[in-house]
């Protein structure tokens, strides 16, 4: 009896010598142990973050160990599925109590709230994957891409499609010079699907006692709460969203992004949808963004490449049909696509990226281009898989499709878009009468320097690129 204590004590031994414990016990952000799992905290419980914490989760390899959000009606079906999860409403109190147990942190947030959410947890030395746009300024995106490169932390923006295998076969076409030189790409999108170019409500409401609406404000100025915002209108809002353009173009512009070797834009100009609040008077509301838009970004060519010209259409705004479009095919995927005119041909995709397809159509068939760029294991679903792996392999060892070094880019060049959107509207007054103004719709080509983050011909609209936040907050 004796022996087999003895036996037992010993096994018992061995068994505690072997047990795996999680990662951030062990130390070391490089560190990986057998079988070991990712410790995520979700800022943003509900909507998009609820599926972004979901999809984490099914990787197999993430424990879903934080959830924070200001609305608890929104973090409701988080909370329930994953009921281990430790709950916060705010951010900085979760990564001041938890930053020793937290491996990464995703950010899925309205996206005012992204950067200094994000930078806040990439000084701690998290790993992050924020929803796009990656920003909500071209400055923050600036300083997101440089923070990723300082802080050595796995990043991830979340455009799901740049893992999706349409993009990769849209390069390997490009590559193999089946459409020639492309000079001009066209990008359109259905959004805006929530209203624009309309008045902030003057219907003051009781704020709902689940949100904090102080907090949820973040880093935007203070306004009384209103109805309808909340969850899902601020999109409309300059002070919080960033548009159709922004909604839309991490999906959309990453095709031609990634397949002509796209940098920061030389320039860009725009117009913008009316509004009209009675027969004769156009609308003007500086604070919503415009019901539609049509945006102009010129880019230099890579690798002696002509320079291109990318055509960005929202609000019901298409291009004109390619001639080579059979007459009932459906053009991109209907309300969303980009179409890349080259000097041998034409190529076109969806949302995503999804179903490239050579024009005419009837090329597809005719060519066949041997697969050269390797594919990610499951495609854009596999979005989220490889970051989770990425961040348990350490910083620097291994591939993540839409890093901050590629993703401040993508995003400092939509946003471009945007200061000539904005810059369109811009109001002056009369020379002659003080009190009166000229109606905006100056289609002016605003010239960037992109090292400088400064528009040159045109000063008031820089007051776009970097914007003031509200007392009590900072990117730092």
């Amino acid at each position: 009896m004796a022996s087999r204590r003895n036996f037992m004590k010993q096994a018992g031994v061995a068994a505690a010598a072997f047990t795996i414990v999680p990662r951030f016990v062990l130390g070391g952000t490089g560190y990986r142990a057998p079988s070991d799992k990712l410790y995520v905290a979700g800022i943003g419980a509900g909507g998009k973050g609820q599926s972004d914490i979901a999809n984490f989760a099914k990787s197999g390899k993430a424990e879903i160990a934080y959830l924070c959000d200001v609305d608890d009606r929104r973090a409701a079906e988080s909370v329930k599925n994953f009921p281990k999860a430790k709950y916060f409403k705010d951010y900085r109190q979760m990564l001041e109590k938890e930053q020793k147990h937290i491996d990464a942190v995703s950010v899925s947030t309205p996206d005012h709230a992204h950067a200094i959410q994000a930078l806040a947890a990439m000084q701690l030395g998290k790993h992050v994957y924020v929803q796009k746009p990656l920003t909500h300024d071209i400055y923050e995106a600036r300083v997101l891409t440089e923070a990723a490169k300082k802080y050595k932390v796995v990043t991830q923006m979340g455009n799901q499609g740049s893992s999706g295998d349409g993009v990769r076969q849209l390069m390997e076409w490009y590559k193999a010079g089946l459409i020639g030189d492309v000079s001009e790409v066209y990008v359109w999108t259905n959004r805006p699907v929530w209203p624009q170019g309309i008045p902030w409500s003057e219907n003051k409401a009781s704020v709902p006692k689940e949100l904090d609406w102080d907090l949820w404000l973040n880093t935007a100025p203070y306004k009384d709460y209103v109805e309808k915002l909340v969850p899902f209108n601020w999109r409309g809002w300059w002070d919080y969203g960033t548009g159709a353009l922004g909604d839309m173009g991490c999906h959309l512009v990453e095709p031609p992004f990634r397949v002509l070797g796209l940098g920061s834009p030389l320039d860009v100009t725009a117009s913008v949808g009316s509004v009209y609040v009675d027969e004769f008077k156009r609308g003007y509301f500086p604070d919503s963004c415009p019901p539609s838009s049509y945006s102009i970004l010129t880019f230099p060519g890579s690798q002696g490449k002509p320079n291109v010209k990318m055509h960005w259409m929202d609000g019901g705004i298409q291009p004109p049909r390619p001639e080579e479009l059979g007459p009932n095919e459906v053009m991109g995927d209907g309300g969303n696509g980009v179409i890349f005119i080259g000097s041998k041909g034409k190529m076109m995709c969806g949302t995503y990226g999804i179903n490239p397809s050579l024009l005419p159509t009837s090329r597809n068939k005719e060519v066949s281009v041997p697969q050269s760029i390797k594919r990610v294991p499951g495609g854009a679903d596999g979005h989220y898989a490889q970051w989770v792996e990425a961040c348990l392999a350490g910083y620097g060892k291994m591939e993540v499709s839409s890093p901050f070094e590629i993703a401040g880019p993508l995003t400092e060049a939509l946003l471009m878009g945007n200061l000539a959107i904005r810059s369109y509207d811009i109001r002056h007054p009369k020379k002659d009468k003080p009190d009166q103004f000229d109606y905006p719709g100056r289609n002016i080509k605003l010239v960037w320097d992109s090292k400088n983050m400064k528009v040159t011909n045109f000063d008031e609209a820089n007051q776009f690129v970097k914007r003031e936040y509200r007392s009590g907050w900072k990117l730092a």
